[in-house]
């Protein structure tokens, strides 16, 4: 056996995989309690489809909740197509989960945040990484009621 085990891209397809069966569950049984989802996403992957509208207004990466009104989430191995709701206008979009970069289910305090491998070689040096916070505040709650969701950065697992 040669060359070095590529965790990084391993942790990868794990956390992938499991945003594809967390998808998959609400696809069958609906969003249970106060889950919800932040989900960004390159909207110039190649294999992600979405409306022309959409990608000239985000240009590079889109955020997309996935809460109160969703239809046909399709849940697949490679990604899911889902229909939301754009100010009344609802539009379907299909999204690899390659191209996800993040994953926050902010009513547990949980998030993946994917780093891409031309965003690891822009660094010049390696950085001691400490934990990542990302404050979110739903629009529901009162000014002052914030809640945490604790990212998990893969970069230090790369080499």
């Amino acid at each position: 056996m040669t060359g070095s085990i590529d965790y990084g891209n391993l942790m990868h397809r794990a956390m992938r995989g499991l945003i594809q069966e967390v998808l998959g569950r609400i696809a069958k049984e609906g969003l249970p309690g106060a889950h919800h989802f932040f989900i960004t996403f390159d909207t110039m992957h190649p294999d992600v489809e979405i409306a022309d509208w959409l990608s000239d207004r985000y240009p590079g990466e889109m955020t997309v909740v996935i809460q109160h009104w969703f239809d046909d989430l399709n849940v697949t191995n490679e990604g899911f197509t889902i229909t939301l709701n754009f100010g009344d206008n609802p539009e379907t979009l299909y999204i690899p989960y390659d191209a996800i970069k993040t994953f926050v289910d902010p009513s547990v305090e949980f998030g993946l945040r994917f780093e891409t491998e031309e965003h690891a070689e822009d660094e010049a040096e390696p950085v001691e990484e400490a934990p990542m916070q990302e404050m979110v505040e739903p629009e529901d709650d009162e000014p002052g009621d914030r809640q945490e969701a604790e990212v998990v950065s893969l970069d230090k697992f790369r080499k």
